[in-house]
Order: C-alpha cells, then structure tokens, then sequence
C-alpha cells in the first residue's frame, strides 16, 4: 500500500503528500514518449533537408538533446510537470515537498537508463517494492512523484466566519489573488483547520509570527489586528468566504 508522505512547512505547518498511483505514472511516461517520437521524427525529416555534409552529426546532436533534454526542461520549467504528467494530473517535487530543481531533475533523469532495463522492469519492481512508488531514479534524486489534487476549500466554520472581514478591500483582494500561489493557500487553509489542536501558547506564537509575516508582506496596517485575525482573514480571502473581525488577545499563560 502507498505510504503518504506527511513534511513540515517553513511555517511549522504539515502537509500531506499523497504519492501518484503506478498507473498514472505509466499512462504520463507513455504520453510523452510519444511526443518525444514525435519530436525525434520531426528532427529526423528536418535532418534530411539539410545537407548531406552535416545531416548525420545535426540528427543526432538534436536528438541527444532532445531525449536528454525533454523531461529536465518541463519538469523544471512547468514546476516538476511534463506534457504527461500535467494530462495525467501528477507532478514530481522534492523529498520535503518542495518544488523540484535543476540537479534533481537531471539526476532522476540520467538514472532513468537503470529504470528501463529490460523494458522498464528494473523501474516498475522497484517502484512496486517502495511504499512510495519511488524508482531508483526517485530515490538518488530524493524526489517524489505525487497526485495533484485540487484545494479542498474548508467550510465558513472551519475559517471561524462571520459577515465582516475588515481585510477585504480592494487593495487586499488583488495583492491576495496575483500574490498567494496554490501552495501557500493550502497552507492558510491547513493551518486554520489544525488550530484547535495546538496548545494556547503554540497556536498564538505560530499565528503571531505568520501574521506579522503577512502585515509586512500584504502592508497590512490595521493595528487592531493580531496575528490569527489576519491569517484567517488572508484564508477567507483566499477561500471566497468571510472571516471574523476579532480584537487582540494576549497569549495564554
């Protein structure tokens, strides 16, 4: 069964990664193997109008750089998706979850020689074998390959929601939609929902320090405004609903 994966943000918030099934991964790697003999064809038919002095060493530059070079280029351009893995819905990050990088990518990447021996067996066992469907290549890059899965926005009680949300004006709003990215929305979220369980002490320290994060970021000056208030405001925002408007509190004791 796959294990999922729980990493702890900057933020000292967890985040869940739920690792790609086998068959998502195989439906990607089938996907852009055909694109990629689609590009070599290409270069191919290309090759052949160019003249017969440098046909054979521009084929074949081209097509190194296209086989090498396909997979590093969109996984880390498109954010460790490739045309398969975006149709597919999968993407790769780092083993801490966070986007995955050049070095990382060109290691999982060379690595693959190892994974598709004899015809993809070395990879598809060892994936089979790891509880996080991890191939050889996964595992010396320390990346994983997870399911993208849409925010589940939680509901008005969940953010603590009441009608006024003294963070929504124009201003907030836009800096809020250009500025926040998927990731660090479900963070708000995750930590919203996680707050009743933490201690008094930790969950006004954490709120605090994020909050004063976002006063600085978003130029939010309202000084009536303590930590909580503001990420939960900054959530709803985020989440379409309203978000409660509450006076400081001094930490618990």
């Amino acid at each position: 069964m796959k294990r999922r994966r729980v990493v702890q943000s900057p933020e000292h918030v967890l985040i869940e990664l739920r690792p790609s099934g086998l068959g998502s991964r195989i439906g990607a790697f089938a996907l852009d193997s055909a694109i990629l003999a689609g590009a070599l064809s290409l270069v191919g038919f290309v090759g052949g109008l160019s003249p017969q002095a440098i046909r054979g060493l521009f084929v074949a530059t081209v097509s190194f750089v296209v086989i090498w070079g396909y997979h590093v280029f969109f996984e880390v351009l498109w954010n460790g998706q490739t045309p398969g893995k975006r149709i597919f819905r999968i993407r790769v990050v780092d083993g801490r979850g966070l986007p995955v990088d050049l070095a990382q990518s060109m290691v999982r990447n060379v690595v693959r020689i190892l994974d598709l021996v004899p015809l993809g067996g070395v990879g598809l066992l060892a994936a089979l074998l790891d509880a996080e469907h991890r191939r050889l290549g996964d595992r010396a890059a320390d990346t994983l390959v997870v399911a993208e899965e849409q925010p589940v926005l939680p509901q008005s009680a969940a953010l603590g929601a009441r009608r006024f949300n003294s963070l929504r004006t124009p201003r907030l709003v836009r800096l809020v939609e250009h500025q926040l990215g998927l990731e660090e929305r479900e963070l708000l979220f995750a930590l919203c929902l996680r707050a009743p369980r933490l201690s008094e002490r930790a969950r006004y320290e954490l709120f605090e320090q994020i909050g004063e994060h976002y006063r600085a970021a978003l130029g939010i000056d309202d000084p009536h405004l303590h930590g909580e208030s503001i990420v939960r405001g900054i959530a709803a925002l985020c989440a379409g609903v309203p978000a409660p408007d509450t006076h400081p509190a001094p930490p618990a004791e």
